[in-house]
């Protein structure tokens, strides 16, 4: 559970992160980062793909900045995974929302 969200910071599960984030069903990789920052890779999130999530969430930052190639949309929803990207707080919502629906993994941009 996202407990809270504000820029450069988020609380999971009672721990604090500054820094961006993946969180998975059983843990949180706090020290995320994407190689080349805010143009997200399918090597950013090769790692997240192969826990088969039903759901991938990514939060574009704060302002929405990172960006996501529609080559990236096309290379994950072809797995037949449903992938929904927004503003990092819209993403911590759903979130919220779409984890209890089943295995849902959200990498979350915390910054700009």
């Amino acid at each position: 559970m996202i407990e809270s969200y504000s820029f450069g910071r988020i609380v999971v599960n009672g721990k604090e992160y500054t820094s961006d984030v993946i969180i998975y069903p059983d843990h949180v990789d706090g020290s995320w980062w994407r190689k080349e920052g805010h143009r997200l890779q399918v090597v950013d999130i090769k790692k997240a793909i192969e826990e088969k999530p039903e759901i991938l969430i990514v939060g574009t930052g704060a302002s929405g900045l990172m960006e996501v190639p529609k080559e990236v949309e096309s290379y994950i929803t072809s797995r037949g995974i449903k992938l929904v990207v927004d503003t990092t707080k819209e993403a911590c919502d759903a979130y919220n929302r779409l984890s209890k629906l089943g295995r849902t993994i959200a990498a979350l941009h915390l910054t700009c």
